[in-house]
Formats: structure tokens, C-alpha cells, sequence
């Protein structure tokens, strides 16, 4: 897979299909395969490009405590080695803050869509979701603040499949702190200079980011429109794959 190289720190990323470009900037400490059920679903209409987030994967450990600004930067450095001068940006929980961030601060956003998304910090805490990644029962047992009861009952092959990736991909401890420290402090106001068009995902079940948050934001942003599924968890995209997938396509092929 490509990789490029921003202060000495080595990032993976995959490009598949063809189209214009959606980028997908992944939740704290999850490694890609996490963006793999709307990977499956946009590729074709459109150019995919996931992306390991520092700790992850075959990207590089942190060096240190990392800010939304330090990962928005280097998206943009994956962005400009993959040649991309313009695309739509789709980002979960810690990944929503930092797509808001990128998109304020850079010309080469078109659309948004924030999944499980706050204007702040403050408003997620993620730590039930930590695992390490070399225990597989962790793996697995914590995924339960991230799905719902429902889902993690009709599907234990799935939840079984997303241990082992997180176990092939996810950050360890202190990656994880180091993403973690991004949370601290972010503020996305004012919320009026971000004024692409913006589709807002909220889980109304979400027992690690308030749903209220989302719904503030997408209230908040200019040209934010809102969907929600009132039953589902944190990881609202591997939930309702199917729904979210063809919301994600009706926005992006929509006229702006």
C-alpha cells in the first residue's frame, strides 16, 4: 500500500475505485478495517481512500500527545501524495473533529459527513472502547459501549470478525493516550466559517458521545443537515451499513 511520510512519520493508506474522492478519517485508535463496510459501498461510484492514523496499522506511532491540528495535517499530507486537489471528507467520533478541522483550514473539502460527531472534545469519552490489541477477548468484550445490544446479539459472527482486526490494527495504550490527548481542549466554533455542505449521523443510542451533541452541530453549521437512527450505538456505520451507505451516496451525488 502507498505511503508518505510527514515529520519523520512513515503513513499507510489504500485507494480503491474510481470517481471523485472520498476520504475516511477514522475513529480513535481503529485501525482501517473500520471503514470497511462503507469502503464496500462507495468504491465504484466513487475513489475510496482510508487511511491509518498514526499508531495504527503500518502507519508510525505518535511521537507524543497528538492535537486535532497534528492529524488534520497530516491527512493533508496523504491527500496531496495521492494528488487529490478536491474531496469529500466522511469522519467518526475523534475522525469527525478532525475532518471539521481540516475543512475550515483547507480549500480542498467539497463536502462533509460527520458520523457520531461533536463541535468539542469534551462532549466524547472514549476510553470503554480501548482494548489492547494482543488481548483478543478485550477485543471483542469491549466493543459493547460501541454497538448496540441488538446487533452485537443478531451478529456474533461480525463482532468476532472485528476483534481480529483490531488486533491486527488497532493502537496499542500509548498510541491510543497520544490520539486520545486530541479530544482535550478541541473547539470547533464558531461553527458559521464552516459552511460546506455537511451531513450530520447521529446514534441515538450512543453511550460514548451524546447524541445532543450531534444534533447541536448539525443545527450549528450553515449548510448541516441531520439523519438519525435512534437505536443505534457509537459505531453507527457498521450498524446500519446499508442506510448510512445510501445516505453517503445520495449526499455526495447530490448538486451542491
Amino acid at each position: 500500500m502507498p505511503t508518505t511520510t510527514r515529520d519523520g512519520t512513515t503513513l499507510q493508506y489504500r485507494t480503491d475505485g474510481d470517481g471523485a474522492t472520498v476520504a475516511f478519517v477514522p475513529d480513535i485508535g481503529v485501525g482501517p478495517w473500520f471503514w470497511g463496510w462503507q469502503h464496500a459501498g462507495l468504491a465504484g461510484p466513487f475513489e475510496t481512500l482510508t487511511w491509518a492514523m498514526r499508531g495504527t496499522d503500518g502507519s508510525d506511532p505518535p511521537a507524543g500527545p497528538c492535537s486535532v491540528a497534528t492529524l488534520a495535517n497530516d491527512l493533508d499530507v496523504v491527500l496531496r501524495d495521492h494528488g487529490t486537489d478536491s474531496v469529500h471528507l466522511v469522519g467518526s467520533g475523534l475522525g469527525a473533529m478532525v475532518a471539521l478541522h481540516y475543512a475550515r483550514n483547507s480549500g480542498r473539502v467539497r463536502k462533509l459527513a460527520l458520523l457520531a460527531g461533536a463541535a468539542t472534545g469534551d462532549a466524547y469519552d472514549p476510553e470503554p472502547l480501548f482494548a489492547d490489541p494482543a488481548d483478543a477477548g478485550a477485543c471483542r468484550e469491549t466493543l459493547s459501549p460501541a454497538l448496540s445490544a441488538d446487533f452485537r446479539a443478531e451478529q456474533p459472527d461480525v463482532l468476532d470478525g472485528i476483534a481480529d482486526w483490531r488486533g491486527d490494527e488497532d493502537a496499542d495504550r500509548e498510541s491510543w493516550e497520544n490520539q486520545r490527548a486530541a479530544l482535550d481542549g478541541f473547539d470547533a466554533e464558531p461553527l458559521y466559517e464552516v459552511d460546506h455542505p455537511t451531513l450530520v449521523v447521529v446514534p441515538g443510542a450512543d453511550e460514548l458521545l451524546d447524541p445532543e451533541a450531534g444534533r447541536r452541530l448539525a443545527d450549528e453549521l450553515p449548510r448541516g443537515e441531520v439523519v438519525t437512527y435512534p437505536d443505534a450505538s457509537h459505531f453507527v456505520g457498521i450498524e446500519r451499513s446499508r442506510p448510512v451507505n445510501d445516505a453517503l451516496l445520495g449526499f455526495f451525488e447530490s448538486e451542491d
